[in-house]
């Protein structure tokens, strides 16, 4: 009996044991760190920064001038800080560098965080690239479209505008003039002047020329907003203007933006716009197929079709709504390819997310069009005038956005366009959601129509 009690109290002792290791080892389990973007940047330093993490006693910093971090600045390879800070120093001016963090507790050590770029202020002896973007783009293995956001206004021959489309570019899109209620003034009856000016441009000059976009939210006509018919009338009316516009331009539309941001921003469902509420659920399917129809009637059978969203990279309930309407319209073989705007920061979105939802129209068979391109410099209002850290953080997302394209199959490129031509004119930094209070710097040229870093780093992108 004693050995029987003595037994048990013996085993009742060794799973306690055991369940007190488990618990510590659970409690010592190192979560992955966060790191965070840099502060105090110049010439020669910058202070790299990251988020707590539970139960870690230290952290080990990575510093490289590679993104895959195959070397390391010297003194940063595992670097041990106590803080949850470190300032990088003896760097050199004007040069990209990349940095990561684990959090340490004794002998256990994290998994990598993400991997921050940081680009140092200070210029180089390097003057920006004056090569032409259609230029160095029609050399690359793959060739794509080079594209730019125009006005009509800004076509008249022998303007700046002009002289910098003719040279730089391969193809156009309207900003806002080729929308419905640009076009449309009542059922039927159009005012085509603006837009037939578009299109001769790009027709006269060799330039490919995109349709944007035949069915938006925020371009309803007023006649149409107000329509007093039945929901079966409102139809015929956007499948009648879909139909006029496509075979106004047969032929010399080559792609048209169908349906444009129809994938709401919350929750992954449908934008509750006029075309839903009066058309029902299949609006989007029916649009392609009068777009479709239209084209075929007219003889254009080379007509690309895309649907075009915004945000789709950074916000993956939206993302995969959207790739359930292409693959509805795919399976119909209504759709050619997907837009992908790409309003960014310039610190956001990351390469991987990036190349994450371009990498789901490859994987469909989609065309891919970077479709509305600009990045943001003062995001977040912390700056009155464009510094050189911005400058340079905004050339290598150019690069990098560029390069992440170039790399797609032959068969998945269209084009990449630029969302305008100057910073003054684009709309990011007169934006009212935005509130830039006209304080950034998106685009390619400066207000005088000289090419900016961001530039250089369009056609390193190619390299």
């Amino acid at each position: 009996m004693k050995n029987k009690i003595l037994l048990v109290f013996t085993s009742l002792v060794f799973f306690l044991n055991s369940c007190s290791k488990d618990d510590n080892v659970m409690a010592n389990t190192l979560e992955l760190p966060v790191a965070n973007a840099p502060k105090d940047v110049n010439d020669a330093s910058f202070r790299a920064k990251w988020n707590y993490v539970s139960n870690a006693k230290s952290y080990l910093l990575d510093v490289s001038t590679s993104e895959n971090f195959a070397t390391f600045v010297s003194n940063y390879n595992a670097k041990p800080v106590t803080d949850l800070n470190e300032v990088v120093i003896g760097l050199d001016g004007g040069t990209q560098y990349f940095y990561r963090v684990r959090a340490k507790n004794e002998t256990e050590i994290s998994a990598y965080s993400n991997v921050i770029s940081v680009v140092t202020t200070g210029t180089s002896s390097i003057p920006e690239d004056p090569t032409f973007l259609k230029v160095k783009a029609n050399k690359v293995t793959n060739p794509f479209f080079v594209g730019m956001a125009v006005k009509a206004s800004q076509l008249t021959a022998g303007s700046p505008y002009a002289v910098i489309l003719k040279n730089e570019f391969s193809s156009i899109s309207a900003e806002y003039e080729m929308k419905m209620d640009q076009i449309s003034t009542a059922s039927g009856v159009y005012n085509w002047t603006v837009a037939d000016k578009i299109v001769a441009y790009g027709n006269a000059n060799a330039i490919n020329v995109h349709g944007h976009a035949l069915v938006w939210h925020n371009s309803v006509p007023k006649w149409l907003q107000d329509f007093a018919g039945t929901d079966a009338e409102f139809t015929t009316e956007v499948k009648k203007y879909i139909t006029d516009v496509v075979t106004h331009y047969a032929g010399k539309v080559k792609s048209w933006d169908v349906v444009n941001e129809a994938a709401d921003d919350n929750g992954g469902n449908m934008r509750n716009t006029i075309f839903l509420k009066r058309m029902g659920p299949n609006y989007i399917k029916d649009c392609f197929q009068w777009a479709r129809n239209a084209a075929t009637a007219a003889g254009d059978t080379n007509l690309l079709l895309f649907y075009n969203d915004y945000a789709t990279s950074t916000n993956i309930a939206k993302q995969d709504r959207v790739f359930t309407i292409t693959d509805d319209l795919k399976a119909s073989n209504l759709i050619d390819g997907l837009g992908f705007q790409m309003h960014n920061t310039y610190l956001s979105p990351t390469k991987a997310q990036i190349e994450t939802d371009l990498n789901r129209a490859v994987a469909k068979g989609l065309k891919i069009h970077v479709s509305e391109l600009d990045i943001q410099v003062n995001q977040s209002n912390d700056i009155a005038a464009f510094t050189n850290e911005r400058r340079l953080a905004q050339k290598e997302k150019y690069k990098e956005i560029v390069k992440i394209y170039n790399a797609l199959p032959k068969a998945n490129k269209y084009a990449l366009t630029v969302w305008g031509m100057k910073d003054n004119e684009s709309w990011i930094p007169y934006s009212t959601e935005l509130n830039h209070a006209g304080n950034d710097w998106p685009l390619l040229y400066d207000a005088n129509f000289a090419i900016k870093s961001s530039h250089t780093g369009f056609l390193e992108g190619l390299d």
